[in-house]
Protein backbone atom coordinates (compact mmCIF):
# COMPACT_ATOMS: atom_id res chain seq x y z
CA UNK A 1 0.00 0.00 0.00
CA UNK A 2 1.47 3.55 -0.80
CA UNK A 3 0.67 6.89 0.34
CA UNK A 4 0.86 9.52 -2.70
CA UNK A 5 1.27 13.00 -1.80
CA UNK A 6 0.77 15.85 -4.32
CA UNK A 7 3.20 19.46 -3.72
CA UNK A 8 3.26 22.29 -5.07
CA UNK A 9 6.57 23.47 -6.26
CA UNK A 10 5.78 26.82 -6.55
CA UNK A 11 4.65 27.51 -3.29
CA UNK A 12 6.61 28.28 -0.31
CA UNK A 13 7.36 26.06 2.44
CA UNK A 14 7.59 26.70 5.95
CA UNK A 15 10.30 25.07 7.42
CA UNK A 16 8.65 23.36 9.92
CA UNK A 17 5.75 22.19 7.38
CA UNK A 18 8.78 20.54 5.40
CA UNK A 19 10.02 18.67 8.23
CA UNK A 20 6.07 17.66 8.99
CA UNK A 21 5.73 16.31 5.44
CA UNK A 22 9.23 13.89 6.16
CA UNK A 23 7.62 12.28 9.28
CA UNK A 24 4.07 11.49 7.12
CA UNK A 25 6.67 9.86 4.26
CA UNK A 26 8.68 7.54 7.33
CA UNK A 27 5.53 6.96 8.74
CA UNK A 28 3.90 5.52 5.88
CA UNK A 29 6.62 3.22 4.86
CA UNK A 30 7.05 1.78 7.66
CA UNK A 31 3.77 0.93 7.94
CA UNK A 32 4.27 -0.37 3.99
CA UNK A 33 6.86 -2.65 4.90
CA UNK A 34 5.02 -4.05 8.26
CA UNK A 35 1.96 -4.50 6.23
CA UNK A 36 4.66 -6.62 3.45
CA UNK A 37 6.11 -8.53 5.51
CA UNK A 38 3.08 -10.02 7.13
CA UNK A 39 1.80 -10.58 3.55
CA UNK A 40 4.90 -12.60 3.16
CA UNK A 41 4.90 -14.41 5.99
CA UNK A 42 1.04 -15.91 5.29
CA UNK A 43 0.99 -16.26 1.63
CA UNK A 44 4.90 -16.07 0.34
CA UNK A 45 5.68 -19.61 -1.06
CA UNK A 46 9.48 -20.07 -0.19
CA UNK A 47 10.02 -17.99 2.54
CA UNK A 48 8.57 -18.40 6.25
CA UNK A 49 7.38 -21.30 6.65
CA UNK A 50 5.12 -22.67 10.10
CA UNK A 51 6.88 -25.24 12.67
CA UNK A 52 6.28 -28.63 11.41
CA UNK A 53 5.02 -30.88 14.24
CA UNK A 54 5.69 -34.58 14.01
CA UNK A 55 3.40 -37.25 13.79
CA UNK A 56 2.27 -39.36 16.31
CA UNK A 57 2.36 -42.74 16.07
CA UNK A 58 -0.90 -44.80 15.60
CA UNK A 59 -2.04 -47.04 19.16
CA UNK A 60 -0.13 -50.27 16.99
CA UNK A 61 2.77 -48.84 15.62
CA UNK A 62 6.17 -49.89 16.85
CA UNK A 63 8.36 -46.72 17.65
CA UNK A 64 12.19 -46.66 19.06
CA UNK A 65 13.08 -44.36 21.37
CA UNK A 66 15.20 -41.43 20.32
CA UNK A 67 18.50 -42.36 20.03
CA UNK A 68 21.08 -42.61 17.22
CA UNK A 69 21.12 -45.89 15.90
CA UNK A 70 21.17 -47.75 12.60
CA UNK A 71 17.89 -48.80 10.29
CA UNK A 72 19.68 -52.40 8.63
CA UNK A 73 17.80 -52.94 4.92
CA UNK A 74 17.91 -56.33 4.00
CA UNK A 75 20.52 -55.50 1.08
CA UNK A 76 23.21 -54.72 3.66
CA UNK A 77 22.84 -51.05 3.61
CA UNK A 78 21.25 -49.20 6.34
CA UNK A 79 20.46 -45.22 7.49
CA UNK A 80 21.60 -43.33 10.30
CA UNK A 81 18.39 -42.10 11.99
CA UNK A 82 17.49 -41.02 15.83
CA UNK A 83 14.12 -42.70 16.03
CA UNK A 84 11.74 -44.79 13.95
CA UNK A 85 8.04 -46.59 13.68
CA UNK A 86 6.02 -48.88 12.01
CA UNK A 87 2.81 -47.40 10.52
CA UNK A 88 1.15 -50.04 8.50
CA UNK A 89 3.24 -51.58 5.55
CA UNK A 90 5.62 -48.01 6.18
CA UNK A 91 8.35 -46.87 8.46
CA UNK A 92 8.60 -43.58 9.14
CA UNK A 93 12.47 -42.44 10.43
CA UNK A 94 14.17 -39.21 11.43
CA UNK A 95 17.22 -39.26 9.57
CA UNK A 96 19.95 -38.28 11.55
CA UNK A 97 22.08 -37.29 8.36
CA UNK A 98 20.28 -34.83 6.85
CA UNK A 99 19.03 -32.87 9.76
CA UNK A 100 16.18 -34.20 11.39
CA UNK A 101 14.22 -34.75 8.52
CA UNK A 102 10.95 -37.26 8.80
CA UNK A 103 11.43 -39.58 5.52
CA UNK A 104 9.21 -42.95 5.05
CA UNK A 105 10.27 -46.26 3.02
CA UNK A 106 8.66 -49.55 2.87
CA UNK A 107 8.77 -51.84 5.78
CA UNK A 108 9.63 -54.98 3.82
CA UNK A 109 12.92 -53.16 2.62
CA UNK A 110 13.77 -52.86 6.61
CA UNK A 111 15.84 -55.94 8.11
CA UNK A 112 13.91 -55.78 11.86
CA UNK A 113 16.15 -58.33 13.56
CA UNK A 114 19.56 -57.51 12.35
CA UNK A 115 18.52 -53.88 13.74
CA UNK A 116 17.43 -55.17 16.86
CA UNK A 117 20.48 -56.96 17.02
CA UNK A 118 22.66 -53.60 15.89
CA UNK A 119 20.90 -52.05 18.95
CA UNK A 120 21.66 -54.65 21.81
CA UNK A 121 24.98 -54.95 20.82
CA UNK A 122 25.60 -50.63 20.81
CA UNK A 123 23.26 -50.41 23.90
CA UNK A 124 24.43 -47.34 25.68
CA UNK A 125 25.98 -48.45 29.27
CA UNK A 126 23.75 -47.42 32.47
CA UNK A 127 24.96 -44.52 34.63
CA UNK A 128 26.64 -47.22 37.18
CA UNK A 129 28.57 -48.80 34.00
CA UNK A 130 29.57 -45.51 32.59
CA UNK A 131 33.64 -45.20 31.96
CA UNK A 132 34.27 -48.77 33.18
CA UNK A 133 35.93 -51.26 30.97
CA UNK A 134 34.32 -54.33 30.54
CA UNK A 135 35.76 -57.45 31.60
CA UNK A 136 36.14 -60.51 28.96
CA UNK A 137 34.03 -63.00 29.04
CA UNK A 138 36.99 -65.66 29.31
CA UNK A 139 38.43 -64.19 32.00
CA UNK A 140 35.00 -64.45 33.81
CA UNK A 141 34.73 -68.08 33.10
CA UNK A 142 38.58 -68.96 34.92
CA UNK A 143 37.43 -66.72 37.49
CA UNK A 144 34.46 -68.71 37.91
CA UNK A 145 37.06 -72.00 37.43
CA UNK A 146 38.91 -70.94 40.59
CA UNK A 147 36.28 -69.68 42.80
CA UNK A 148 34.75 -73.25 42.42
CA UNK A 149 37.91 -74.51 44.69
CA UNK A 150 37.04 -72.66 47.24
CA UNK A 151 32.98 -72.17 47.05
CA UNK A 152 31.54 -70.00 49.59
CA UNK A 153 29.55 -72.52 52.15
CA UNK A 154 27.95 -69.67 54.37
CA UNK A 155 27.54 -65.56 53.97
CA UNK A 156 31.65 -64.20 52.96
CA UNK A 157 32.46 -67.80 54.48
CA UNK A 158 34.89 -70.02 51.76
CA UNK A 159 35.93 -73.17 51.80
CA UNK A 160 40.37 -73.39 51.33
CA UNK A 161 42.36 -74.67 48.92
CA UNK A 162 44.54 -76.66 51.08
CA UNK A 163 42.58 -79.03 53.44
CA UNK A 164 40.89 -82.44 52.63
CA UNK A 165 38.20 -82.23 55.76
CA UNK A 166 36.12 -79.47 57.45
CA UNK A 167 32.85 -78.72 59.72
CA UNK A 168 30.41 -75.95 59.25
CA UNK A 169 30.14 -75.09 62.94
CA UNK A 170 27.96 -71.85 64.58
CA UNK A 171 30.02 -70.46 67.67
CA UNK A 172 27.82 -67.35 68.86
CA UNK A 173 25.93 -66.93 66.17
CA UNK A 174 29.09 -67.08 63.69
CA UNK A 175 29.42 -68.91 61.48
CA UNK A 176 32.96 -71.18 61.47
CA UNK A 177 34.45 -73.95 59.54
CA UNK A 178 36.87 -75.88 61.83
CA UNK A 179 39.23 -78.11 60.06
CA UNK A 180 39.13 -81.69 61.01
CA UNK A 181 42.41 -84.00 61.11
CA UNK A 182 42.09 -87.37 59.59
CA UNK A 183 43.29 -90.44 61.98
CA UNK A 184 43.30 -93.96 62.21
CA UNK A 185 45.04 -94.40 65.92
CA UNK A 186 48.15 -95.24 64.36
CA UNK A 187 49.57 -92.47 61.86
CA UNK A 188 49.46 -88.96 62.89
CA UNK A 189 47.22 -87.20 62.60
CA UNK A 190 46.88 -84.67 59.57
CA UNK A 191 44.27 -83.14 57.15
CA UNK A 192 44.47 -85.19 54.48
CA UNK A 193 43.25 -87.68 53.20
CA UNK A 194 44.78 -91.34 53.55
CA UNK A 195 43.03 -94.63 52.66
CA UNK A 196 43.87 -97.35 55.18
CA UNK A 197 41.83 -100.31 53.80
CA UNK A 198 40.42 -103.40 55.53
CA UNK A 199 38.08 -105.50 54.05
CA UNK A 200 35.08 -106.54 56.72
CA UNK A 201 32.29 -108.69 56.50
CA UNK A 202 29.01 -107.09 55.35
CA UNK A 203 26.95 -109.23 57.64
CA UNK A 204 29.70 -109.64 60.33
CA UNK A 205 28.65 -108.47 64.05
CA UNK A 206 29.60 -105.95 65.67
CA UNK A 207 33.94 -105.59 66.80
CA UNK A 208 36.19 -103.02 66.94
CA UNK A 209 38.06 -101.49 63.85
CA UNK A 210 39.33 -98.80 64.90
CA UNK A 211 40.25 -97.46 68.69
CA UNK A 212 41.58 -93.69 68.90
CA UNK A 213 43.51 -92.03 71.91
CA UNK A 214 41.69 -89.44 74.08
CA UNK A 215 38.21 -89.80 75.50
CA UNK A 216 37.93 -86.30 73.53
CA UNK A 217 38.26 -85.14 69.83
CA UNK A 218 40.20 -82.29 69.37
CA UNK A 219 37.72 -80.63 67.08
CA UNK A 220 33.56 -80.15 68.89
CA UNK A 221 30.84 -78.82 66.87
CA UNK A 222 28.49 -76.74 68.67
CA UNK A 223 25.21 -77.60 66.92
CA UNK A 224 23.83 -81.01 66.37
CA UNK A 225 23.76 -80.89 62.60
CA UNK A 226 27.03 -79.79 61.14
CA UNK A 227 27.69 -80.17 57.57
CA UNK A 228 31.10 -81.61 56.39
CA UNK A 229 32.83 -80.94 52.94
CA UNK A 230 35.41 -83.34 51.83
CA UNK A 231 37.71 -82.33 48.63
CA UNK A 232 37.45 -84.71 45.85
CA UNK A 233 38.83 -84.97 42.54
CA UNK A 234 42.56 -84.84 41.59
CA UNK A 235 43.09 -81.16 41.93
CA UNK A 236 44.08 -81.53 45.71
CA UNK A 237 47.09 -81.31 47.82
CA UNK A 238 49.59 -83.79 47.88
CA UNK A 239 49.57 -86.36 50.55
CA UNK A 240 51.49 -85.94 53.77
CA UNK A 241 51.07 -88.92 55.86
CA UNK A 242 52.66 -92.18 55.46
CA UNK A 243 52.08 -94.74 52.96
CA UNK A 244 48.82 -96.71 52.50
CA UNK A 245 49.18 -100.20 54.73
CA UNK A 246 47.22 -103.34 54.54
CA UNK A 247 44.84 -104.49 57.56
CA UNK A 248 43.59 -107.85 58.27
CA UNK A 249 40.34 -108.02 59.89
CA UNK A 250 38.64 -111.32 60.57
CA UNK A 251 41.28 -113.09 58.90
CA UNK A 252 40.33 -110.65 55.81
CA UNK A 253 42.63 -108.69 53.33
CA UNK A 254 43.05 -106.69 50.75
CA UNK A 255 45.73 -105.22 48.60
CA UNK A 256 45.88 -101.61 49.49
CA UNK A 257 45.53 -99.42 45.83
CA UNK A 258 47.93 -95.77 45.97
CA UNK A 259 45.84 -93.83 47.96
CA UNK A 260 44.18 -90.06 46.27
CA UNK A 261 44.61 -86.91 47.24
CA UNK A 262 41.31 -86.34 48.16
CA UNK A 263 37.88 -87.99 48.89
CA UNK A 264 35.96 -90.11 45.77
CA UNK A 265 32.46 -89.24 44.75
CA UNK A 266 31.94 -93.31 44.46
CA UNK A 267 32.29 -93.57 48.11
CA UNK A 268 29.72 -93.81 50.80
CA UNK A 269 30.27 -91.78 54.40
CA UNK A 270 28.51 -92.57 57.62
CA UNK A 271 28.87 -91.03 61.03
CA UNK A 272 29.55 -93.84 63.43
CA UNK A 273 29.14 -92.89 67.34
CA UNK A 274 32.50 -94.04 69.26
CA UNK A 275 32.29 -95.51 72.19
CA UNK A 276 33.86 -93.75 74.97
CA UNK A 277 36.27 -95.57 77.33
CA UNK A 278 38.42 -95.23 80.03
CA UNK A 279 41.33 -93.07 77.89
CA UNK A 280 40.00 -93.72 74.14
CA UNK A 281 37.19 -94.22 72.06
CA UNK A 282 36.53 -97.30 69.78
CA UNK A 283 34.83 -97.32 66.90
CA UNK A 284 33.17 -100.50 66.31
CA UNK A 285 31.80 -101.99 62.54
CA UNK A 286 28.63 -102.00 61.36
CA UNK A 287 26.95 -103.98 58.84
CA UNK A 288 27.15 -102.50 55.32
CA UNK A 289 24.43 -104.53 53.97
CA UNK A 290 21.98 -103.00 55.87
CA UNK A 291 22.90 -98.85 55.08
CA UNK A 292 20.12 -97.12 53.11
CA UNK A 293 17.58 -99.99 54.69
CA UNK A 294 14.28 -99.18 56.44
CA UNK A 295 15.42 -99.50 60.10
CA UNK A 296 18.44 -97.90 61.24
CA UNK A 297 21.76 -98.76 62.75
CA UNK A 298 22.21 -98.14 66.33
CA UNK A 299 25.23 -95.71 66.14
CA UNK A 300 25.52 -95.33 62.65
CA UNK A 301 24.06 -91.71 61.01
CA UNK A 302 23.82 -92.04 57.24
CA UNK A 303 24.63 -88.84 55.28
CA UNK A 304 23.07 -87.42 52.02
CA UNK A 305 26.13 -86.48 49.63
CA UNK A 306 25.83 -83.19 47.23
CA UNK A 307 28.67 -82.36 45.10
CA UNK A 308 29.56 -78.51 44.57
CA UNK A 309 29.82 -76.85 41.24
CA UNK A 310 32.94 -77.40 39.83
CA UNK A 311 33.45 -80.78 41.05
CA UNK A 312 35.74 -80.07 43.66
CA UNK A 313 34.03 -80.06 46.67
CA UNK A 314 31.80 -83.06 48.35
CA UNK A 315 28.91 -81.95 50.55
CA UNK A 316 27.90 -84.32 53.82
CA UNK A 317 24.57 -83.79 55.68
CA UNK A 318 23.43 -85.85 58.21
CA UNK A 319 20.10 -87.42 58.18
CA UNK A 320 19.20 -87.05 61.30
CA UNK A 321 20.49 -84.65 64.21
CA UNK A 322 23.47 -86.10 66.29
CA UNK A 323 22.95 -86.49 70.07
CA UNK A 324 25.46 -85.05 72.63
CA UNK A 325 28.54 -87.58 72.55
CA UNK A 326 31.95 -88.19 70.15
CA UNK A 327 31.68 -89.09 66.69
CA UNK A 328 33.99 -90.75 63.79
CA UNK A 329 33.00 -90.04 60.09
CA UNK A 330 33.87 -92.98 57.91
CA UNK A 331 34.03 -93.76 54.34
CA UNK A 332 33.07 -96.98 53.20
CA UNK A 333 34.73 -98.00 49.90
CA UNK A 334 33.04 -100.88 48.66
CA UNK A 335 30.51 -103.04 49.84
CA UNK A 336 32.97 -105.07 51.87
CA UNK A 337 35.83 -102.49 52.23
CA UNK A 338 36.10 -99.53 54.79
CA UNK A 339 38.85 -96.97 55.12
CA UNK A 340 40.36 -96.91 58.55
CA UNK A 341 41.19 -93.48 58.32
CA UNK A 342 38.57 -92.01 59.93
CA UNK A 343 37.82 -88.07 60.51
CA UNK A 344 36.75 -88.17 64.93
CA UNK A 345 34.72 -85.21 65.95
CA UNK A 346 32.31 -84.85 68.93
CA UNK A 347 29.13 -82.41 69.43
CA UNK A 348 28.93 -80.29 72.76
CA UNK A 349 27.08 -76.93 72.82
CA UNK A 350 29.33 -75.68 75.45
CA UNK A 351 32.74 -76.54 74.57
CA UNK A 352 35.37 -73.98 73.95
CA UNK A 353 35.78 -72.45 70.82
CA UNK A 354 37.84 -75.17 67.78
CA UNK A 355 41.58 -73.97 67.25
CA UNK A 356 42.53 -72.64 63.91
CA UNK A 357 38.92 -72.17 62.43
CA UNK A 358 38.26 -69.91 59.57
CA UNK A 359 36.19 -66.69 60.08
CA UNK A 360 33.78 -65.25 57.46
CA UNK A 361 35.77 -62.53 55.32
CA UNK A 362 33.94 -60.00 52.80
CA UNK A 363 35.33 -60.60 49.58
CA UNK A 364 34.95 -57.69 46.75
CA UNK A 365 33.36 -58.78 43.37
CA UNK A 366 36.16 -58.81 40.35
CA UNK A 367 36.26 -55.66 38.56
CA UNK A 368 38.92 -54.00 36.02
CA UNK A 369 39.63 -50.08 36.71
CA UNK A 370 41.01 -48.26 34.02
CA UNK A 371 44.45 -47.40 34.69
CA UNK A 372 46.15 -44.06 33.51
CA UNK A 373 49.10 -44.15 31.10
CA UNK A 374 52.36 -43.27 32.93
Amino acid sequence: MALHLRINPMRKTHPMSKTHEWRIKFASFCSALAVGAAFLATCGPGFAQPPQKSLPPPPDASVSQPHRTRLILKDGSYQIVMSYRVVGDRVRYVSAERGGVEEEMPASLVDFDATKRWERQHAAPSEDDAGRPTIDPELLKEEAERASFTPEVAKDLRLPDQDSVLGLDVYRGTNELAPMPQSDGELNRNTAHNVLKAVVNPMSSSHQLVQLKGERAAVQFHVNDPMLFIRIGADTPPLTGGAPMTVDTHGASSATKDAPSGGSPSSRYVIVRADVRQGARVVASFKISALGGVHQQEDVVETTQEVLPGGHWMKLTPKQPLTFGEYALMEILSDKEVNLGVWDFGVHPTAAENRDVILPEERRPASLERRRPE
